[in-house]
């Protein structure tokens, strides 16, 4: 055990030095949140005054999809939504928050961003199975090769190679996205424990990807491949998943949250709008 632990902390360590090749930029869902906030609060303004309103009428065009999708939703959950919305906001403000702050001064950030190499590298049969199912058999080829090179050339995934050296890129598609691509309906909006907002089309496809993700445990199938083996041990991956990630974007919740207006319905427009954009891709 303790020699496993010394290979894991000099890997996080190793990580450290690799980071200049490291895209720092905010996330595509946290840029998308700002838009929804930026246009809600511009929207405000620009109704305090009579003589603005063809102002907003304008804005009201150029908005529309973003501002209106979640009032015109069938939201026959909204009352458990929004209980689990504040849930997890004191969650993350009261719990997640400390705890981030603590890890992240304890690891580096390369060793960080190392981490999530590794369970973005793991998830690849989910990434390249959805490629193909969406018939983009070139995004698929390129998804296999990263997880061969990355696998053994990038130490498990701690690495990168293949796109630092090779430039093939990441393709993240999911079930949820497959469904979508076929025309399915996100059907009601579910904000899930922890996880935060969803949509029934996307629960479903986490559902089904669950029996492709190594990090997943399955009893159906061939399931040697799986490096969870039980619940406890998927349960601990998933966490651990999150957590890290979370450690990534310090910050960018506090943002979002200070800009809404209404918490709930900004972050499931943010949400819904992203998911649309990733499966027009």
């Amino acid at each position: 055990m303790k020699v496993l632990k010394s290979i894991f902390l000099f890997i996080v360590l190793l990580g450290t030095y690799s980071y200049a090749d490291i895209n720092t930029t905010e996330s595509n869902f946290t840029s998308k949140v700002r838009l929804v906030s930026s246009n809600q609060s511009k929207l405000a303004e620009a109704n305090i005054s009579d003589s603005n309103v063809t102002i907003v009428d304008n804005f009201e065009d150029e908005f529309k999809d973003s501002n209106n999708s979640t009032a015109n939703r069938f939201d026959p959950l909204e009352p458990y939504n929004r209980a689990m919305t504040q849930i997890n906001d004191k969650m993350i403000i009261h719990i997640l928050d400390p705890m981030v702050e603590r890890y992240n001064n304890l690891i580096p950030e390369g060793g960080r961003v190392a981490v999530h190499r590794f369970f973005k590298n793991a998830k690849a049969p989910v990434r390249v199975a959805n490629n193909l199912l969406q018939f983009k058999l070139r995004n698929a080829t390129e998804e296999t090769g990263r997880f061969v090179v990355n696998t053994i050339f990038g130490l498990g995934g701690f690495f990168d190679p293949a796109e630092s050296d090779l430039h093939w890129v990441e393709h993240d598609e999911d079930f949820g996205q497959t469904l979508g691509y076929y025309g399915v309906s996100d059907a009601i909006p579910i904000v899930l424990p922890i996880l935060g907002p969803s949509n029934l089309r996307d629960v479903t496809g986490m559902a089904v990807d669950g029996y492709l993700n190594p990090l997943r445990s399955s009893k159906i199938g061939n399931s040697n491949y799986k490096i969870a083996k039980t619940p406890f041990e998927s349960l601990l991956y998933k966490g651990g998943d999150m957590f890290n990630r979370a450690s990534l974007h310090v910050g960018e919740y506090h943002i979002m949250r200070n800009d809404a207006l209404d918490l709930y319905t900004y972050l499931q427009d943010a949400y819904s709008e992203h998911e649309n954009e990733k499966i027009k891709e």
